[in-house]
């Protein structure tokens, strides 16, 4: 049997270590490799990813200077150079360089915040520090804010990202920022005319973000964009699609009106399913046809309604198609969706289950089935 992938292991090994352990010692005379390696990877074993990561730290603020401005010179005369910057996308860096923005942290978030800053704009050029900016902007979210409103304008793409993807309110893996949705955009709306994909991506991302909670903001401010102009017209139907994702899922009308899909078009539509029982591990099937009067371009998700204990039901949207509806020509689909019964988001129950056919955020037919 082949042996499980290992991400924490792909990242932090002798090699990665090596390397980070070679880095230092050609910047700083006085510091031992060996004893860094050495000490770095005996306490790999009992931790995860993100805890190999602080523990490296642990390792290697103990050759450092004790002061932090002593410390962040020390960093920086050990960072690799910059990455590609003639590459647009993709380009996260090695998350070995991601210990400046521990040690930032730890020892320059009170006393020593702008020279904890700089520190971050140099190292986010190697490898993000979008986890790293969030404790600044949560205790000096003034001061934090006003860098970021130079660094929109900064030459290197790194830096620019940092500005959106260090202030999402719903960043992976990351700790909670206190900044509102207002303090926000206005570096936004700067960022969103960017010609570097890992820029505007994070843009979108962000959006996103801010459309779980303020949907109506999001599109209003897609579409002020659109008249605008600022932004390449491809690259801003990307961002608007990717930004409306899931306002898309949940059939929000103006952002299925943005994307150019009518909800208020009458759409036929007949949904069968291959057969009305079904047992966990199958694989449903069902034929959808549709019909309108109109040409009408159409995005079609389907939804399934779960059987919960106790009575309750739960929902999850799944997408299907995107097509065009041509009058006296119906569209035709169809689907095998396989009924997981280790599903990594929800739990199967036996039960009544439903499937629900959705035509441009409109519910328009729908069926049951029986799952034991």
């Amino acid at each position: 049997m082949a042996e499980k992938f290992s991400l924490k292991d792909h990242l932090f090994n002798p090699d990665s270590v090596g390397d980070l352990a070679s880095e230092f010692a050609s910047a700083l005379p006085d510091f031992d490799a060996a004893r860094f390696q050495r000490e770095a990877l005996s306490g790999f074993a009992e931790r995860e990813l993100l805890a190999r990561m602080d523990w490296m730290a642990d390792c290697l603020e103990g050759q450092l200077a004790r002061d932090f401005p002593t410390m962040a010179e020390q960093l920086e005369a050990a960072m690799p150079p910059p990455l590609d910057p003639s590459l647009t996308d993709d380009d996260f860096g090695r998350f070995i360089h991601g210990l400046p923005g521990i040690l930032a942290v730890r020892h320059g978030l009170e006393d020593h915040r702008e020279r904890a800053l700089d520190l971050l704009y140099e190292a986010t050029k190697r490898f993000s520090m979008e986890f790293y900016i969030r404790p600044f902007l949560n205790r000096w979210p003034d001061e934090t804010l006003a860098r970021m409103n130079r660094w929109v304008e900064d030459e290197n793409y790194h830096v620019r990202r940092l500005v959106s993807e260090g202030t999402r309110p719903k960043l992976p893996w990351a700790k909670a920022v206190t900044l509102s949705s207002d303090q926000t955009l206005p570096l936004l709306v700067r960022l969103h005319s960017d010609k570097t994909r890992y820029v505007t991506r994070s843009v979108s991302n962000h959006l996103n973000d801010i459309a779980k909670l303020q949907p109506d903001v999001v599109v209003d401010l897609l579409r002020s964009w659109d008249a605008i102009g600022d932004q390449n017209t491809k690259e801003l139907a990307w961002m608007t699609r990717h930004s409306l994702r899931t306002l898309i899922k949940q059939g929000h009308g103006g952002a299925l009106d943005l994307l150019g899909y009518r909800g208020d078009v009458d759409v036929a539509a007949q949904i069968k399913l291959g057969q009305d029982r079904y047992a966990i591990g199958d694989v449903l099937r069902f034929e959808v046809e549709l019909a309108a009067k109109q040409e009408l371009p159409v995005l079609v998700d389907y939804r399934l309604r779960f059987a919960r204990p106790q009575g309750k039901s739960a929902e999850k949207v799944f997408k299907l198609k995107t097509g065009k509806i041509t009058p006296g020509k119906p569209l035709s689909l169809s689907k095998n969706h396989r009924l997981k019964g280790d599903a990594t988001t929800f739990t199967l129950h036996p039960g009544a289950h439903q499937v629900i056919l959705q035509v441009n955020g409109v519910d328009v037919a729908s069926a049951e089935f029986e799952l034991t």
